[in-house]
């Protein structure tokens, strides 16, 4: 087996947005459950994901996070999952020291 097809970990997590923007929402996969039906990539209006060419245990090629920082927390990926394998969470705002208001 070549390192591209290597089954995932079951819940994959994005890599880190680029500094300057946060994003406001996560997205986690669980790259076991997925079947690779592509609804969670054509439904994402951020264009937050995208298909890759991973694959899991059973052959399916998996989403990926490609714009981390475009995500908003929507769940709209996990609403469409007919196999609840990706979901995403709204993050909670933190305040910078020195802002105090």
């Amino acid at each position: 087996m070549d390192s591209e097809t290597e089954p995932q970990s079951d819940k994959e997590e994005p890599s880190n947005p680029p500094k300057g923007k946060s994003p406001k929402g996560k997205v986690f996969i669980d790259s076991e459950r997925c079947k690779g039906c592509t609804y969670c990539v054509v439904f994402c209006k951020p264009e937050v994901l995208a298909m890759g060419g991973k694959l899991n245990r059973k052959g399916y090629h998996l989403p990926e996070v490609v714009n981390p920082e475009k995500c908003n927390g929507c769940d709209i990926c996990g609403l469409f999952c007919p196999d609840f394998a990706i979901f995403s969470v709204l993050l909670k705002k933190t305040k910078k020291s020195g802002d105090e208001s």
